[in-house]
């Protein structure tokens, strides 16, 4: 990040690396901000009864990223006090309590960064083509569309 000029920056990620919160967050600290808000999404160990044992994330990178920067753009507009945004998201096999997604944005004051965090994760799952796998125990894996999916609400007019 560019200490000196202030300029406000956007960190996009997309990768199979394990994922580090600390790394994200520092990504977005900035001496003009007094608050830095994070999601982070985990993989959990159940869904709907059924145990899950790892989550499987596949992408069209490009076109995901093009999408998030999308997002980061929407964001600027109505929250323009915002300073620094950063959006990872993990590819591949997710274990049980690892981070699939790490949304990290500061700004001057908190109202503004947690409304935006909030904003660019259901704006994540309802744009950017992102495919998530459960794999569980005792049941044959099972691909998810996220119920607001913008593909799925296009299908159902």
């Amino acid at each position: 990040m560019d200490e000196q000029s202030g300029e406000p920056q956007d960190f996009i990620r997309i990768c199979p690396e394990k994922l580090s919160t600390e790394e994200v967050s520092e990504l977005v600290v900035s001496p003009s901000c007094g608050a830095v808000s994070i999601f982070v999404g985990t993989t959990r160990n159940n869904f709907d009864g059924k145990k899950v044992v790892h989550l499987e994330y596949e992408a069209y990178v490009p076109m995901a990223e093009a999408e998030i920067k999308k997002i980061l753009t929407d964001i600027r507009q109505k929250w323009p006090s915002v300073q620094h945004m950063a959006v990872y998201h993990r590819l591949g096999l997710v274990p049980i309590t690892e981070a699939s997604v790490i949304i990290a944005i500061s700004s001057p004051h908190r109202d503004d960064s947690l409304e935006a965090v909030k904003f660019c994760i259901n704006t994540l799952k309802t744009t950017v083509p992102i495919w998530k796998k459960e794999v569980y125990e005792k049941e044959d894996a099972s691909w998810k569309e996220n119920k607001e999916c913008f593909w799925r609400k296009q299908e159902d007019k």
